[in-house]
């Protein structure tokens, strides 16, 4: 994992988006150049002008293939792999269309940009079948010695078995008083830490006792340290492996004396720059679809039911303010006054509701609230204020949520499926912790781009 604006990325993945865009700029330049060999004319058009195009294809192949998801973990190969690929160059092939005619006085042809595509297809593919082949096998893991033998370090045993790019290499008992590793994946300490790391192959040892206060082996972890081994905590190594921050593990002092959290000014003035604008785009291009969404709830209750539902939700600092959506349940869903959590296959959502909450449609209304700066476009989700107040009695620092203003999308929404429970809100506060934590522009770039794979494909809808 390296590092980029706080946020943790593979380099398996980086290596492979760099190796694919390669691959990509080549396929232009090949059906250019092949194209014009069957024409038996001269090249029209410069070699840094060809292959600054190459370089924008590629470039926007690769953004619409991370848009559907073909850079998540555990993606099996199969016909929704293909039907991802398929949908990614469908949409690259339009943005390269618009791309081409905005070098007016470049003439590729249809004959260029077929030739590329297949080409490309044919490349993508390629990659992806030798990467799937090869990705299972230990050379893309790294070697992780876990200290302990008890809950925690069972915590990174069931992390193991999740499409993690990491591998347990041995669980170091040092006579916790509650044994959860079984005894054959436990190792024995004869030696020193550090030799038993060099015996193990080891990339990176993690701090996993029950107990630190009285079995900690300061002087071998330190040995380790400044032998130059990675040594991480448990709350640390989640943060890089789950992008998510572990709340059965979650000391106060982590979140005081580690790196994040930070507001600065240039990058808030950033992200409401980014709020403006994108809300701006997003409400003109939209605006035919959301008339027709406002005629479709019209329609289905024959007029006599409002179009828009507004609620009051908790913003930035606990702030209420009102949230607006197209309407998607019935008009007298919480007639007795009893506010409830949406539910798989709620009886309250109408039908046309259900094809909104799937495409998330009848959230369009509140780019409204974006514009206004009562929510952000990327954010931990919105509450409503009597799930905060139960929430935060019930789950610690529930209440750091509001650190950062409410978005339309957020790094939860991505990760996991839609709350109905104290357990799911629990997992989300652990992902909206992460953001907070280590919100940027880049995060909230990588973050709206995803969202198109969510909207897509309808995940976590209710």
């Amino acid at each position: 994992m390296i590092r980029v604006f706080g946020h943790y990325i593979s380099r398996i993945f980086i290596g492979l988006g760099a190796v694919e865009f390669v691959v990509l700029w080549l396929s232009l330049l090949a059906g250019y150049y092949i194209r014009i060999e069957a024409r038996l004319e001269a090249l029209l058009v410069p070699f840094g002008v060809i292959s600054a195009l190459a370089l924008g294809y590629a470039g926007v192949t690769v953004l619409a293939m991370i848009a559907v998801g073909l850079y998540q973990r555990g993606l099996p190969w199969g016909a929704g792999f293909v039907l991802r690929i398929l949908l990614a160059f469908a949409m690259s092939f339009t943005a390269t269309v618009l791309l081409f005619y905005a070098v007016p006085h470049v003439e590729l042809g249809r004959g260029v940009v077929g030739l590329a595509f297949l080409f490309s297809l044919v490349g993508v593919l390629s990659v992806r079948s030798l990467f799937l082949r090869f990705a299972g096998s230990d050379v893309f893991h790294h070697r992780v010695l876990v200290l302990g033998a008890g809950h925690h370090a069972a915590a990174i045993r069931d992390l193991e078995g999740t499409d993690q790019l990491f591998q347990v290499v041995g669980f170091v008992n040092l006579g916790e008083p509650e044994e959860i590793i079984p005894r054959e994946r436990q190792v024995e300490l004869s030696s020193d830490l550090v030799e038993l790391m060099v015996a193990r192959d080891a990339d990176e040892l993690v701090v996993a006792l029950d107990d630190r206060r009285k079995r900690l082996p300061v002087d071998a972890i330190l040995d380790c340290k400044m032998s130059g081994m990675q040594v991480m905590d448990l709350v640390s190594f989640f943060e890089k492996e789950a992008s998510l921050v572990n709340l059965d593990v979650l000391q106060p002092s982590w979140l005081i004396f580690s790196p994040g959290f930070q507001r600065r000014p240039l990058v808030d003035a950033g992200k409401r720059a980014l709020d403006l604008v994108g809300a701006t785009v997003m409400l003109l291009l939209g605006s035919p679809v959301m008339v027709a969404v406002a005629l479709g709830v019209w329609i289905e209750s024959h007029g006599r039911g409002p179009i828009l539902f507004h609620q009051t939700r908790v913003g930035l600092g606990e702030r209420p303010f009102r949230l607006h959506k197209f309407r998607s349940m019935r008009a007298d869903a919480e007639a007795d006054g009893v506010a409830r959590w949406a539910t798989v296959g709620d009886p309250r959502v109408t039908r046309l509701g259900r094809f909104l909450r799937r495409t998330r449609l009848d959230e369009l209304p509140q780019l409204f609230n974006v514009l206004r700066g009562e929510m952000s476009l990327v954010g931990p989700r919105p509450e409503r204020p009597e799930f905060v107040a139960e929430l935060s009695g019930r789950l610690r620092y529930y209440r750091e949520r509001h650190r950062v203003k409410p978005g339309l999308t957020g790094w939860a929404q991505l990760n996991y499926q839609y709350g109905s429970s104290i357990d799911d809100a629990k997992k989300k506060l652990e992902y909206d912790l992460y953001y907070v934590k280590n919100a940027s522009l880049f995060l909230d770039l990588v973050i709206l781009l995803e969202t198109v794979e969510i909207v897509l494909w309808g995940k976590g809808a209710r």
